[in-house]
């Protein structure tokens, strides 16, 4: 039974079991300021989960916005040929050389707040703008990332423009997800001009995998302020987690499609040959004969030849390195339809592409002073985003075995800046810095070694590879021999020789695709198209409830004890419903059972918990908090109805959860109508 102290009683488990009670938790209770404990009736062990297919809704083309923390672009297909991935058009502006299938994820807002750009368009507005105007407009870049390291995310938390105002961060991530539904629907209607416009799109949104429910649920609230899907067809969005994107693309490769770092073709073949990546998974021939018939199935069915002749139960490694984040995930190939089993929870941290950048800041702090460095991007915020533009351009041209060094622009304005602000020439400020190996150029640039800037890079790198070490320690992940190197910042090749030499000698093969910065929103058009394609996950946190148990003494606490109407009862005890790392299939069902504590009631909220291990026994234990609630909203026709022969107020609601899929979905249904019951899960609201 849970209790709230302004709306008092809220619902019970229903059922026969002795064991436990609705009583509510005793004033001293560590909870009772916001609940008071829900008290099952029925059995302490859960029931048998049972596994649903899930519904397809019905749809006519895919569209996935791969939304980076650096980069963002979309994608489509259409239904009736799902494979055929349709890029977004070449974006206009731009750095020359570089290609243009994403945008920069940048946004610029008009002093009102109104939506102005995004994408290169957005930058280069900014970088136009004069500096005492560009210090009125909301300039964004690399948002992203504030929804991952956010430890108390809502609907209310404010993201920070470059110029020091805020804005809610719904809000902006609303106008850029606004953006790219106008783009793509313009050119979906542009190639299908009888396209029906309603319900006929499925959206696809990629996530990290690393990403909590509250980053998840934020990420929908977005898509739906922005008009992506209405909340009454929430079904045509889907989270795609950007690992098992690229997984599910990779399925797809040959091996003319791969760059192998360790140089070496399977079999004694030449790189390039057109023919499946086999010989590291198959043992022998011989065993392969056994799944012809499931090799001809796959093959038909589109999955690449460098899936379709491994053996059932074969394992690998995704390791998507982005902007913001690097997302580790572990998959075993399943035969005979080459579904996905993941083995291991996701995992990694935030050790993206930005980590460099902030290297170079740090390093420009040590130049010039960490309070000049504050002042200059507070007071030319336009002028900063040009030097980051100029250091992300020379960035890309990194290598382990480049010669010379590297020229970096400093703009006009930081070097006029740092004149006044400090009296002497940013010249002087290289002599007396103890920075040795940067060095003022006679072309007016900073001159950095080779050398320098692959140490800038070394603290992020280092932290992929000892992530990927630390997951192929785990005994669940034992026998990888291939990892799969994606995302955009797989593309440096600083990243691509420390990890080839890190690993390689383990004698993991690091394999990268040709099209490595596009893999994810390609994956997510076909995961778009084919959702149970990832059939197992692992969930990453224990999740359940708190509820009442008749106190045992001995077993139970004496701190718990609560005694009344002459029965005893033990408190705040944690009742699972999912345990941390524990494999769970799409569509299996968690299902409970609640009924209103009041005739007329029109709501049932019942607060969840969540904890890394799954040996906590009291939602009060270290490491357990807090995390949602389940909310069950009860029609007004219904409130005053009760179930035959069940006293008043003790009509059945059961609700059947799902912590199978990229996010924890409910569903009820009132058991005495049989009608369905709107069913909520709110990670946003603690």
């Amino acid at each position: 039974m849970l209790a709230v102290p302004e709306m008092g009683l809220q619902g019970m488990y229903i059922g026969s079991s002795p064991e436990r009670s609705p009583v509510p938790s005793p004033p001293g209770s560590p909870r009772t300021q916001e609940s008071c404990g829900i008290a099952p009736l029925t059995p302490s062990q859960s029931p048998k989960p049972e596994a649903r297919a899930p519904q397809q809704a019905s749809f006519s083309v895919v569209v996935a916005i791969d939304f980076g923390t650096t980069s963002s672009g979309y994608a489509f297909s259409f239904a009736s040929d799902p494979e055929a991935i349709h890029m977004m058009r070449k974006w206009e502006g731009g750095d020359p050389g570089v290609a243009h299938q994403k945008t920069p994820t940048c946004l610029l807002l008009t002093p009102e707040g109104a939506f102005h750009s995004f994408g290169y368009t957005a930058r280069d507005y900014y970088h136009d703008l004069d500096p005492e105007e560009a210090r009125d407009w909301l300039y964004f870049e690399k948002f992203k990332m504030k929804i991952h390291s956010a430890t108390d995310l809502t609907l209310k938390t404010q993201l920070e423009a470059v110029n020091g105002k805020t804005m809610p961060a719904l809000e902006v991530f609303a106008h850029a997800l606004r953006f790219f539904r106008q783009h793509a629907l313009q050119e979906l209607r542009e190639q299908s001009p009888s396209l029906p416009e309603k319900d006929t799109v499925r959206w696809v949104l990629t996530v990290p995998a690393i990403w909590k429910q509250p980053a998840k649920q934020f990420m929908r609230e977005a898509a739906y302020l922005a008009g992506l899907v209405s909340r009454e067809n929430a079904e045509q969005l889907l989270i795609a987690l950007e690992p098992e994107a690229a997984s599910v693309y990779c399925r797809k490769l040959r091996l003319h499609q791969l760059l192998d770092l360790s140089g070496r073709a399977p079999g004694g073949g030449r790189l390039g040959e057109r023919r499946s990546i086999d010989s590291s998974f198959r043992q022998a021939r011989e065993q392969l004969r056994r799944y012809r018939h499931s090799r001809t199935f796959l093959v038909e069915s589109g999955v690449g030849e460098l899936w379709a002749e491994m053996q059932a139960g074969d394992r690998y490694v995704v390791a998507d390195c982005g902007g913001g984040t690097v997302d580790l995930t572990v998959h075993q190939l399943e035969q005979p339809h080459g579904t996905l089993k993941e083995l291991y929870k996701a995992s990694g941290g935030p050790y993206g592409a930005v980590g460099v950048d902030l290297a170079f800041e740090q390093l420009l702090c040590r130049i010039f002073g960490e309070d000049f460095i504050a002042t200059f991007k507070r007071q030319r915020p336009a002028a900063w985003v040009d030097l980051t533009i100029a250091f992300e351009a020379r960035k890309r041209t990194a290598g382990p075995h480049r010669a010379g060094a590297l020229n970096i622009s400093l703009p006009f304005s930081f070097i006029d800046f740092y004149r006044k602000q400090r009296g002497h020439n940013v010249e002087t400020a290289l002599r007396r810095s103890s920075v040795n190996f940067v060095k003022w150029s006679s072309q007016g640039m900073l001159r950095m070694s080779c050398e320098a800037m692959n140490e800038l890079f070394q603290p992020t790198v280092s932290g992929i590879i000892q992530h990927i070490e630390a997951l192929l320690a785990r005994p669940e992940v034992q026998g990888v021999k291939l990892l799969f190197l994606v995302g955009g910042f797989a593309e440096s090749a600083v990243l691509q020789h420390a990890v080839q030499a890190a690993l390689g000698a383990r004698g993991l093969r690091v394999v990268v695709p040709h099209d490595v910065g596009l893999t994810i929103l390609k994956g997510a058009v076909l995961f778009g198209q084919a959702p149970g394609v990832v059939r197992v996950r692992r969930s990453p946190l224990t999740y359940g409830v708190g509820v009442l148990n008749r106190f045992v003494p001995g077993r139970h606490p004496p701190e718990k004890l609560l005694v009344r109407d002459g029965r005893r009862w033990c408190t705040d005890v944690f009742e699972r419903f999912v345990a941390a790392e524990q494999s769970v299939a799409l569509g299996e069902e968690v299902r409970r059972s609640y009924c209103p504590a009041r005739p007329g009631q029109r709501r049932v909220l019942i607060n969840l918990y969540c904890c890394a291990t799954e040996d906590a026994r009291f939602i009060t234990d270290p490491g357990v908090r807090k995390c949602g609630a389940l909310s069950l909203e009860l029609e007004p026709a219904d409130c005053g109805q009760d179930t035959a022969g069940a006293p008043p107020g003790r009509r059945e609601i059961r609700a059947a959860m799902q912590f199978g899929d990229t996010e924890i979905k409910v569903t009820a249904v009132d058991v005495s109508t049989n009608r369905s019951v709107r069913a909520s899960i709110d990670f946003l609201s603690n």
